[in-house]
């Protein structure tokens, strides 16, 4: 089954926690602090792996955790890191935030990474924190959370050729005549309901990929009938090939109707080169047809052939001509449609402050969450070290220009909690 949207929660490693310990050993009396830092934690990164060309492997797995960093230990150990955690998707992935909608990637090439997730750093080990006042720091630093997210896979086919054209037009049927694929094929309208992918073989050393896309109907653009989740499939082919049903009751409507379609869903989809096709010759009547409707299409500008994808006659000369025009085409510029990562624009230090419903204060900031979470609390030197910060990044003051009392609720974020005392 072919699947090209899926849905996966990710979540990064861990920092190790940095290690408090003072050096022992024999005869020495006062050793230095000797605790290490704790390793880094593992990055989860998407990684483009040609060979796959569905997302179907995320509907049997759509959790991925990479390991977190080990603790320090003595004698300045520092604790071992973790293996980045890399999964493969096919070319063709769009990665996008599923809560925010923020568009985080486009993966196109083989090999191309995109860290989804970064592992958090170590946290420091108590060494760090001797200073000409602090000859014995009791201190040590977590080590940096994990980043978790919510992805939105969606998957657009990348294929040399898209084959379009109303139901029933015999794509399926090509497809089946000139490559390995085996697309279900029958007498009626929206056989196919996934796109289907071959890789037809010319000679020895040419080779086209073809993508035949689900038949379009009116107003498929807007999402009628099957919808425009099959038109994004032709977006990145560099030729169309247009097939039309020589026993429609009008293949040049159909002709205009599918190009209108097209171009109302992208405007870039008009400008690719496009190979006309006229099908089903293998039937007389349609034999007949075919002198008025090629000079109706020399007329639009066009070339078009006469094929029977039932029987394979004249399908040979049409895969050699879309290898001509494939041949020809211009040199794409770098990535055009390559969309950017996203990088966030807010800085981490800015926070903000307000009352809950039990009048406790609450304050919300990504640099100062993410303090709180690497302090040890048990320290009293870590603490200190916090409320250091606290003022730092002015947030005392500006609890106090809000009214903080003796005696206050203060949380940072949602899991810590402190009485404010002046």
């Amino acid at each position: 089954m072919f699947v090209d949207e899926a849905q996966i929660y990710v979540r990064s490693g861990k920092g190790g926690d940095g290690f408090m310990h003072f050096h022992r050993e024999k005869f020495v009396a006062r050793g230095g602090p000797d605790g290490g830092d704790g390793g880094r934690g593992g990055d989860l990164i998407l990684k483009v792996e040609k060979r796959l060309n569905t997302l179907s492997a995320f509907r049997y797995k759509s959790r991925y955790i990479a390991k977190d960093g080990l603790r320090g230990g003595v004698n300045n150990m520092t604790g071992r890191s973790a293996e980045n955690l890399v999964i493969s998707v096919p070319a063709g992935t769009i990665v996008t935030d599923a809560q925010t909608g923020q568009l985080l990637g486009d993966l196109i090439t083989q090999g191309q990474e995109l860290v989804v997730a970064k592992g958090g750093r170590g946290g420091r080990g108590n060494p760090h924190f001797v200073s000409a006042s602090q000859q014995v720091p009791r201190i040590a630093e977590k080590g940096a959370p994990a980043e978790e997210r919510l992805l939105k896979l969606e998957l657009k086919l990348i294929a040399d050729v898209g084959i379009v054209g109303v139901p029933n037009a015999g794509k399926s049927s090509f497809l089946a005549s000139v490559t390995a694929a085996k697309p279900k094929i029958a007498d009626y309208p929206f056989t196919t309901l996934e796109p289907n992918l071959g890789v037809a073989e010319l000679d020895m050393d040419h080779t086209l990929v073809l993508a035949d896309v689900p038949g379009l109907i009116e107003g498929a653009h807007m999402g009628v009938g099957l919808g425009d989740a099959f038109l994004r499939h032709i977006q990145r082919t560099k030729v169309i090939l247009h097939m039309l049903d020589g026993m429609a009751e009008d293949p040049i409507a159909d002709f205009d109707q599918i190009n209108q379609e097209m171009a109302l869903y992208d405007p870039k989809l008009s400008e690719k080169p496009q190979l006309v096709v006229f099908n089903k010759m293998d039937i007389p009547e349609v034999v007949e047809r075919w002198e008025q409707v090629q000079k109706e299409l020399i007329g639009y500008g066009y070339e078009p052939m006469a094929i029977s994808a039932a029987t394979s006659v004249n399908v040979k000369p049409v895969l050699w001509k879309l290898f001509d025009l494939l041949q020809n085409l211009p040199e794409p510029e770098e990535e055009e449609d390559a969309l950017p990562l996203y990088t966030p624009q807010e800085d981490p230090r800015l926070f903000n402050i307000l009352q809950d419903e039990d009048g406790d204060w609450v304050v919300r900031g990504v640099s100062i969450e993410r303090a709180a979470k690497m302090t040890f609390w048990e320290h009293s030197g870590s603490v200190r070290r916090f409320q250091k910060l606290l003022e730092t990044l002015g947030i005392e003051s500006a609890l106090r220009d809000a009214g903080v009392q003796n005696g206050d609720t203060v949380m940072i974020g949602d899991d810590f909690e402190m009485e404010w005392v002046d």
